[in-house]
C-alpha cells in the first residue's frame, strides 16, 4: 500500500488514487477468485424485477442480496452456501483508512462488465451510519460519481483507477453515488478486462 493523501471530493468523501501497487493488486485478485469459486457471482434483480447490469457476490458474515422482495443482508448466498471470509489483504485496507476499530462484516464484490453501470444511490441498509463505507477499484477505469443526501442536486465526477481507494464516511455517509461509466481496456490488470470493485460495510 502507498503512502499517498486523499483527494477530498467533499467532507467524508476521500480516494486515495494509486493506493494500491500492482504487485498487491494482482494479489487481490487472486484472493478475489477464491471468494468467486466459493460463492459464484450472481446477477441480482431489483424490487420491480430489472435485472442489474453489475454480476457479484459477498465475503463475511453478511452477503448483499437484491432481488423482489427488496435490498438486504443475508447470511448465506442466493444458492445455500455460507459467504467466505474476507480475505485478510481486504481486511488490511480497511484498517489502513476506515478509521475505525470495528472490522467490516460484508465486503461486497461487483463485477462490471464494458457495459455495466451502477445508478445514483444510497448505502443505507445497515444499522450504524457513523460506520464508513470503503471501496476497492480493481481494472478498468470507473467514472464515480457523488452528489449530496438528498436526491437531485449538483453531483461532481471523478475516475477511479485500478488501485484506487475510496471512503465515504462522516458528513458523506449517505450521500447519493454512482459509477455512470466504465473505460474499456483502460487496464490490463484482468485478462478479460472489466473493473472488480470490493464494497466494505459493517452490517450490525
Amino acid at each position: 500500500m502507498m503512502d499517498c493523501d486523499p483527494l477530498e471530493l467533499r467532507p467524508g468523501a476521500r480516494v486515495w488514487h494509486g493506493f494500491i501497487d500492482r504487485t498487491a493488486q494482482q494479489a487481490l485478485v487472486e484472493d478475489i477468485r477464491h471468494v468467486v469459486e466459493a460463492a459464484p457471482l450472481f446477477r441480482p434483480v431489483t424490487a420491480r424485477g430489472r435485472p442489474m447490469s453489475v454480476r457479484m457476490t459477498s465475503a463475511g458474515e453478511y452477503g448483499w442480496v437484491s432481488d423482489r422482495s427488496g435490498y438486504r443482508y443475508e447470511p448465506r448466498h442466493p444458492e445455500g452456501v455460507a459467504w467466505p471470509a474476507i480475505p485478510g489483504r481486504v481486511l488490511d485496507i480497511w484498517n489502513a483508512v476506515s478509521g475505525v476499530d470495528r472490522p467490516p462484516q460484508c465486503c461486497l464484490v461487483n463485477f462490471y462488465d464494458a457495459d455495466a453501470k451502477m445508478g445514483l444511490h444510497q448505502d443505507r441498509d445497515e444499522a450504524d451510519f457513523t460506520m464508513p463505507v470503503v471501496s476497492i477499484s480493481l481494472g478498468d477505469d470507473a467514472l464515480f460519481r457523488v452528489g449530496g443526501t438528498a436526491r437531485g442536486g449538483p453531483t461532481q465526477s471523478v475516475w477511479l483507477g485500478s488501485g484506487d481507494v475510496a471512503v465515504l464516511s462522516g458528513e458523506a455517509r449517505l450521500v447519493y453515488h454512482g459509477i455512470d461509466r466504465i473505460r474499456p481496456g483502460s487496464s490490463t490488470l484482468l485478462p478479460k478486462g472489466g473493473r472488480i470493485n470490493l464494497t466494505l460495510r459493517v452490517v450490525d
